[in-house]
């Protein structure tokens, strides 16, 4: 496990290796020590702009011992998996734009206000806790249901904004983006126990109907 602690201490010994200034979104169980929510991770989760960025941080890493690994083991045949870095028993997970079946969009970006900066070359920005929870219903992984439910449990969640995003993400070309996030809040709703309104359910599963209406008329 990654405690806070070490966490600060691995991203300014990241800072130091860095050839030059990098940027990227703190996701997952990151986030949530960053917002108070978690004491320690099992990975570090990041998303880059851009593959010259997640590049110069994976060049940065490994000088630090870490070298890469298979995501099969922990993604399966899943798309748009991360590049997968790994030392003892700390691992990092770097994404690029796409989460599995999600984007890191423009909006997603703009939320992310809580601002890291460690040394002079790594900035690190903080993933919105509904951004969280949309990433995820991405990778959708046993201690991702129970991270979500502590995220809505813990914060005042506007349901508008993960609506708004699903819809943002099929603009995008993720069809299945109200889908999947509705079909995991209900099993966080029917299997954890955890309150989430019927009007969210029934608004995000119209917005597959008229899919579906749209895709016929095609």
């Amino acid at each position: 496990m990654i405690t806070i602690d070490r966490q600060q201490k691995l991203f300014l010994n990241i800072s130091s290796a860095l050839k030059k200034k990098v940027t990227a979104y703190a996701v997952g169980g990151t986030a949530m020590m960053f917002l108070g929510m978690k004491d320690a991770t099992l990975d570090i989760d990041l998303v880059f702009e851009n593959e010259r960025d997640r590049n110069m941080f994976k060049d940065a890493i490994k000088t630090l011992g870490y070298r890469e690994m298979k995501t099969s083991a922990v993604y399966g045949a899943k798309q748009n998996h991360p590049e997968m870095l790994t030392l003892n028993d700390e691992r990092f997970d770097l994404f690029v734009v796409e989460v599995i079946d999600f984007i890191f969009s423009e909006s997603m970006q703009k939320r992310a206000e809580d601002t890291h900066q460690f040394g002079d070359t790594l900035i690190l920005k903080i993933a919105d806790p509904h951004d969280l929870i949309i990433m995820k219903c991405a990778t959708d992984r046993v201690k991702d249901k129970d991270d979500a439910r502590n995220i809505i449990t813990s914060r005042k969640i506007r349901w508008e904004i993960l609506i708004g995003e699903a819809k943002e993400q099929i603009g995008l070309g993720k069809a299945r983006a109200a889908f999947d996030l509705g079909e995991f809040l209900e099993e966080l709703r029917n299997k954890l126990g955890v309150d989430i309104p019927q009007k969210v359910l029934d608004e995000l599963f119209e917005i597959v109907k008229i899919q579906a209406k749209e895709k016929q008329k095609r």
